[in-house]
């Protein structure tokens, strides 16, 4: 048993470890899961899904079988990551609008474009489509290099012999460690006819190139509003491309009209119910009041969703404002990051181009030095039966003479006749100079007899003849990359053939345009109650409101809905809430708490105020430590959402904030009353207090002593000569008029609650 001293201890630091290992994962998430090879476009796992397919001899003339089984035999040999993520690239790889040319034919619940998510794999079935087997053509003649899978006990491909464009025609997204591929789908006609122009001409510019692809071409159609930017990203690798959903406009009843979308930026493939839900939400809150309802059409026709808007209303402002605002326009940023000799490599689109081909050139010629091969072989054999059928009484000769297979096998190769019985010394001569090839031998010993017949010996002088012709082509197209990239063309023109369509994404340049609000102005009644529960009603159901209903609310503002309600707090700041943004209810309803609505921090509010009547104010500030100002409304103009109103040292508060009329300030009758924490109180001509910047202090209103503070305050006029403050009533005539600054004396209270 060995001790710790005969262990061998491996000391190691830390931090070197810890990068090691972070660096090993990486490398391994980089080139063994999330990124896709440049040669056939694919990541491993869906490579180990058609693989795992066409062993299971999932054929698109074969039935479909059980999605379970196709994910567990994958699991099981190739991809020990789990089931859910390859069932997920399984679906995925149905998807006809996520993918050009999808690479599997499902069968079954395999989700929809509304975002529906797949049915359980034991539920769905699959089989290889019309894509997926150019993309497995040929696996069986040596063409690509194979390895071990993950416990040594099976081989599969490194990649496949792809002989369709896939990485461009199905584009592909993935999230690695510290770096991301996007590469949108491109149009199948366009980008075999690209690479066809550019086999012919390699010189060509991205910008001719363009002729052939003039940009991404999406499963979902929509817009590019970009298009000059595309020859930019092809340029580089990189860049954005902004997709706009596609609409038209149609008539509707009572004189509206709608907003019919019937086509969707790529960016919701597989998720339109998001566009549906932030449309009706927006419709909902009253964000877009031309909306009047919103409803989805759609159907196995295609997508159909449908805007109807207000009478007399401006849908082209309402479209902008739309685009802004929802995802019916979104930024696809393009990424052409992929694999090459196991490193991660930015490309351009020609280099793309430039790959594929490359790879092409690989595969066309090892399929044809397989062929020629073949042929070679195969003429050999031919070559021999008809030589023996020259010799073909001397060889019966042989076969009965001779006392085993071996013997007579040696014969015909060597001209080996020891032991061999011969009716004649000529026919032993005559056997003693054959000199078939080992394969030839093989052929004549299991040749029928039927090859006999004179119709089957001209047939083998035909196949030798046409097996000539061949290996004449084949060493025409291997010596000649001409005549190879001939080949080529040739099974492309053919996919372009079964994969082309028209395309699909209009290519365009737009500006935005910025969205106009448009509301009808309206008078509307802001109704909060004592804990500070908030609703708004119209005009016409503020009039319908009993009078003693109406004592149950504090505040009651009107406002036009245009308008925004300002709240001045005593922590000095202004909060601001758009008159459409208040929750309109009926007098029963409870309302929503104001401070949710502005998102107050327990701040107490001292005043309410439309910012129309604002703007044309006067305000009054007082704080506690007895500071005081005028401030005009203008300096309140602004579009934030929460403001500072005043400037307050850090353990000050506001007591006082209140909106002065015009006359107000030019009345010489008009006073200003304090009262402090002690009952004392003073009063002062309202001219005595200067106008201010609200950043401004202010000045001393009362002297007050160092454990006394300011509590109340505002305006004596002829009209206001009383006041309620916690439960008491003051008498305002009764405060004495002395100077501002000066010391207060004792309040009169009139009754007290």
């Amino acid at each position: 048993m060995k001790t710790m001293d005969d262990r061998s201890i491996i000391q190691l630091d830390f931090s070197e470890e810890m990068k090691n290992s972070y660096r090993d994962y990486a490398v391994s998430v980089i080139i063994s899961r999330a990124l896709p090879d440049i040669r056939d476009g694919l990541k491993p796992v869906q490579r180990r899904i058609l693989y795992a397919m066409n062993e299971l001899n999932l054929a698109p003339d074969k039935p479909h079988r059980k999605s379970a089984r196709i994910v567990g035999d994958t699991m099981g040999k190739y991809h020990p990551h789990g089931d859910s993520s390859i069932y997920d690239a399984l679906v995925h790889m149905t998807e006809d609008f996520s993918l050009s040319v999808p690479l599997v034919d499902g069968h079954g619940n395999f989700g929809s474009i509304d975002g529906d998510s797949a049915a359980a794999m034991r539920y769905t079935e699959a089989r290889l489509s019309q894509g997926a087997m150019t993309m497995l053509e040929n696996l069986d003649k040596g063409l690509v290099p194979f390895g071990p899978n993950f416990d040594e006990s099976e081989k599969e491909p490194l990649v496949l012999p792809a002989t369709l464009p896939n990485l461009l025609l199905n584009g592909t997204t993935g999230i690695a460690v510290g770096m991301a591929t996007n590469i949108p789908p491109h149009n199948p006609t366009e980008v075999i006819d690209g690479i066809i122009a550019y086999m012919d001409r390699p010189d060509l510019s991205t910008e001719q190139l363009m002729k052939y692809i003039p940009g991404p071409d999406f499963p979902t159609g929509a817009v590019i509003t970009n298009a000059d930017d595309i020859s930019a990203i092809y340029e580089t690798g990189e860049g954005r491309i902004k997709v706009r959903a596609k609409t038209t406009i149609e008539n509707s009843d009572y004189g509206r009209k709608n907003i019919v979308i019937t086509e969707i930026p790529y960016t919701l493939a597989g998720n339109k119910q998001k566009l549906l839900e932030s449309l009706a939400a927006l419709a909902k809150d009253k964000v877009f009041d031309e909306i009047y309802d919103v409803r989805d059409e759609s159907s196995k026709e295609g997508i159909r969703i449908v805007i109807e808007v207000k009478k007399d209303r401006n849908i082209e402002n309402l479209l902008n404002g739309l685009y802004k605002k929802t995802a019916m326009e979104d930024t696809y940023s393009v990424n052409f990051l992929a694999v090459k000799d196991k490193q991660p490599f930015t490309f351009t689109l020609k280099q793309i181009i430039q790959e594929f081909i490359t790879f092409q050139e690989e595969l066309y010629t090892k399929e044809y030095e397989h062929l020629l091969k073949k042929t070679r072989q195969r003429l050999e054999i031919v070559e021999g039966l008809i030589k023996a059928t020259d010799v073909i009484d001397l060889i019966i000769e042989i076969l009965r003479g001779s006392q085993s297979v071996k013997q007579a096998k040696a014969c015909l190769i060597h001209g080996d006749t020891n032991d061999i019985q011969f009716k004649s010394k000529a026919s032993q001569r005559a056997a003693a100079t054959l000199s078939f090839t080992e394969q030839q031998a093989e052929a004549i010993l299991t040749m029928p007899l039927s090859r006999l017949i004179g119709l089957e010996l001209l047939k083998l002088h035909q196949e030798g003849e046409t097996l000539q012709n061949n290996i004449q082509e084949y060493q025409l197209i291997l010596g000649d990359q001409k005549q190879l990239h001939k080949k080529i063309k040739e099974r492309l023109r053919k996919y372009k053939k079964l994969f082309g369509r028209p395309r699909r994404t209009e290519l365009c340049n737009l500006t935005n345009q910025n969205y106009v609000e448009e509301i009808k102005e309206e008078d509307i009644y802001v109704l909060i109650d004592r804990f500070g529960y908030t609703k708004s009603v119209d005009a016409s159901s503020y009039s319908r409101i009993a009078p003693e209903t109406l004592q149950e609310f504090t505040h009651i503002i009107q406002i036009k809905n245009t308008d925004r309600l300002c709240l001045f707090t005593a922590n000095g700041n202004m909060h601001q809430l758009r008159a459409m943004n208040i929750p309109k209810g009926k007098v029963k309803d409870k309302g929503t708490l104001i401070q949710s609505l502005c998102k107050l921090d327990n701040e107490e509010i001292l005043l309410y105020i439309p910012f129309e009547e604002l703007f044309e104010s006067q305000l009054l500030f007082l704080t506690q430590k007895g500071y005081i100002k005028q401030v005009s409304g203008i300096e309140f103009e602004t579009n934030r959402s929460v403001i500072s109103s005043s400037k307050l040292d850090g353990d000050d508060l506001l007591v006082c904030v209140e909106a002065l009329t015009v006359e107000d300030v030019i009345a010489p009758e008009c006073r200003v009353f304090i009262i402090t924490q002690k009952g004392l109180s003073l009063s002062f001509p309202l001219s005595q207090v200067n106008e201010y910047k609200k950043t401004s202090r202010g000045v001393k209103g009362i002297s007050l002593a160092e454990d006394d503070l300011a509590v109340f305050g505002g305006i004596i006029t002829p009209e206001k000569t009383t006041a309620e403050f916690n439960g008491k009533k003051y008498n305002l005539k009764k405060i004495r008029c002395r100077k501002r600054g000066d010391k207060g004396q004792k309040a009169q209270v009139l009754s007290l609650k």
